[in-house]
């Protein structure tokens, strides 16, 4: 038995539940209207829990049917509609740059846009599942899309995500 799970800590109050965290792997991704402000997205990915914001900075894309892939080592989440790569660790953007157009053959790289998905704590305790939002006060993208404007469908009536097999 770990010491955690001795003494688990203790639960603060910007700490809401998400779920059971064999639910979330089993489903491997799960949303939920937290505080009643935040749309997220929790995602299972490679033995790992990661929130973030969950439609799309780009154009509110919804990021629960994205798939996982990993750009340059990064697990990041890929939007549906546009096909924009987001890290899921940190929220960046990730692009395609070519170093010296001039020079064949190309040289393409990944770089970053910077963060433009919030993203959110997630802390596991007795193997239920919490999510700390991100409180910081520096506007990221994704806030463009926290309103009910776009809170028009359930998330209840969201379509479940079917894993690859």
């Amino acid at each position: 038995m770990s010491s955690e799970e001795e003494n688990p800590p203790a639960l603060s109050p910007d700490m809401h539940f998400i779920g059971k965290k064999a639910d979330i792997v089993k489903a491997g991704r799960v949303t939920k209207l937290v505080n009643g402000c935040r749309d997220v997205l929790v995602v299972y990915h490679q033995g790992e829990l990661y929130a973030m914001d969950l439609r799309c900075y780009h154009a509110g894309g919804l990021l629960h049917n994205g798939d996982i892939e990993e750009f340059n080592g990064r697990p990041c989440i890929v939007c549906p509609w546009h096909q924009y790569k987001i890290t899921l660790a940190e929220g960046e953007g990730l692009y395609q740059a070519v170093d010296n157009p001039t020079i064949r053959p190309l040289k393409i790289q990944w770089r970053s846009k910077g963060v433009k998905q919030r993203t959110h704590k997630v802390t596991e305790v007795s193997g239920d599942v919490y999510v700390a939002l991100n409180d910081s006060s520096e506007a990221i993208e994704s806030d463009v899309y926290q309103t009910e404007k776009y809170r028009t469908a359930s998330l209840d009536a969201l379509p479940k995500h079917k894993p690859k097999t």
